[in-house]
């Protein structure tokens, strides 16, 4: 995946002040994650259906 033509994007929820936000952004087949204070830091790139279930696991908790 290359990570530099990507759109970032933060959550609905996230705080006006960002300062507990993570950014995604979506290519073809797989999703980028990345510390909004820290957007030159590491990324973490899963696959969609990891995604998937990895919200799935955020929301029922």
């Amino acid at each position: 995946m290359e990570l530099s033509n990507l759109v970032w994007r933060k959550a609905s929820k996230s705080h006006e002040d960002g300062d507990q936000c993570v950014e995604i952004a979506s290519s073809f087949d797989e999703v980028a994650l990345r510390d909004s204070k820290d957007r030159d830091g590491p990324k973490l790139v899963i696959s969609h259906s990891d995604f998937r279930h990895f919200a799935k696991l955020l929301r029922n908790l």
